[in-house]
């Protein structure tokens, strides 16, 4: 087993550490107050490295991303966002461990994922390639440029703010079990002009990232004047949080999209359900799950003859209770019978630690730990706190590749029923036959 590479596991770790990067380097620290103005709205070509000040590969990659930007100085732009201390600007691109390094180059609102070495030169080449083919594109009259288009607003579509009025407010948002961010916006006012191009563009964000379960709204309060009156607003832009059956709050964050979409992202996660805890049941399951979460915490249960229903609920309800506990972080979590998935055990190597075992996939890094503590409440939160600060153990999962899942049938919630042993009758046998040496 090898210590717990940071990151591995798509860690968060508060602690007090200084940014890899300063003002005298080439690399250009880029923030939510800046990362619109600097690389959406650039004609230029981006590298933008993604990274957490407490990463040890982030720390082993500063030298080379440094020599690297001062290598394309005026040629390519080379950037850095801690994604630690701005969490929203991480979450917006999908990143889900560092470094992740993304290419802006002619869409800027569909950056590709860098795939290159890491090494300066490894990292200028890649750098060079992209721009000879977006010179190349431009060439061929195939790209608009920076792929930056005003009309949608910096990166958002003006068509996922709502419009919302007089008439439709009261079914749209009072009514709506989803949450809403709502501003209140004069056609005149100057501060509404500047928010508009970052509501739009937090708007599509929140939208795809929260399935629609947050929504960005907005009224012309000069025009929808009874709502105007019923909110108290005095000044524009004045933006409110509506939850079903709730007094309305007042937003205090920032104006920027990065600080929107951070704040609906916790609205989000504060709302939202526990993920479901599913059992593995086939290998479309057990992919779609793992596939769309960062982490995948499975447990292997005791065969049903050794605890019954009830046992089998009780560590079900455990687990239930983590996924609660730690469902802003999305993680899937899933189940099976200890032996109905014996290549999975396998690559786990859980058989040697009994049931009921619990592992901690990551299926992007094929990576995970094991529950080395108890199957209870504490230890499983002892155990995934302890991942979430970048300690513990991992190893590759067995070939480095998923193992095969079987299809089996779900469990049906009840006890478990010995298979019934097939009766003899021997009324018709003669004992006398036998030998009474073998009786």
């Amino acid at each position: 087993m090898k210590p717990l590479l940071l990151g591995v596991l798509g860690c968060s770790l508060v602690l007090t550490v200084r940014a890899l990067y300063s003002s005298s380097d080439d690399v250009i620290e880029l923030t939510p107050s800046n990362f619109n103005r600097e690389v959406i709205q650039s004609d230029s070509l981006w590298l933008v490295e993604f990274y957490a000040p407490w990463c040890g590969h982030c720390k082993s990659l500063a030298p080379d991303w440094k020599k690297a930007a001062t290598a394309l100085k005026g040629i390519v732009k080379v950037g850095a966002v801690d994604a630690d201390q701005h969490k929203s600007l991480g979450g917006q691109y999908g990143v889900r461990g560092f470094p992740t390094i993304k290419i802006f180059g002619a869409n800027k609102n569909k950056p590709e994922e860098y795939q290159g070495g890491r090494s300066s030169q490894a990292i200028v080449d890649g750098a060079m390639n992209v721009l000879r083919s977006l010179v190349k594109e431009r060439l061929d009259g195939k790209s608009g440029g920076s792929g930056y288009n005003k009309q949608q607003s910096g990166g958002g579509s003006q068509k996922d703010v709502v419009e919302l009025t007089d008439d439709n407010f009261d079914k749209m948002v009072l009514d709506s079990d989803e949450v809403w961010m709502v501003e209140f916006f004069a056609p005149w006012c100057g501060h509404c002009k500047n928010l508009e191009p970052e509501w739009a563009a937090a708007a599509t964000a929140v939208k795809e990232q929260t399935n629609g379960r947050v929504r960005l709204g907005a009224v012309d309060a000069t025009v929808h004047q009874v709502l105007s009156s019923r909110y108290g607003i005095r000044g524009f832009p004045t933006i409110k949080i509506f939850r079903k059956g709730e007094v309305p709050e007042d937003y205090q964050g920032g104006r920027t999209r990065g600080d929107i979409i951070e704040r609906a992202i916790d609205l989000f996660s504060d709302n939202a359900p526990p993920p479901e805890l599913q059992e593995i049941l086939s290998e479309d399951i057990l992919k779609k799950t793992c596939e769309d979460s960062q982490l995948c915490i499975i447990a292997v249960l005791p065969h049903i003859l050794d605890t019954g229903a009830a046992g089998r609920n009780g560590y079900l309800e455990v687990m239930m209770k983590l996924a609660e506990k730690y469902k802003k972080k999305m993680w899937g979590w899933m189940w099976a019978e200890a032996g109905a998935q014996m290549e999975l055990e396998a690559s786990l190597g859980i058989g040697g630690f009994g049931y009921p075992a619990m592992a901690a996939i990551n299926t992007r890094k094929m990576k995970f730990a094991l529950l080395r503590g108890s199957f209870s409440e504490t230890g499983i939160h002892e155990f995934l706190r302890e991942l979430s600060v970048g300690r513990g153990s991992t190893a590759t999962l067995g070939g480095g590749v998923m193992p095969k899942i079987q299809t089996v049938e779900p469990w049906d919630g009840k006890d478990g029923q010995l298979p019934v042993e097939e009766e003899y009758d021997l009324s018709d046998v003669d004992l006398d036959d036998f030998d009474k040496d073998e009786l």
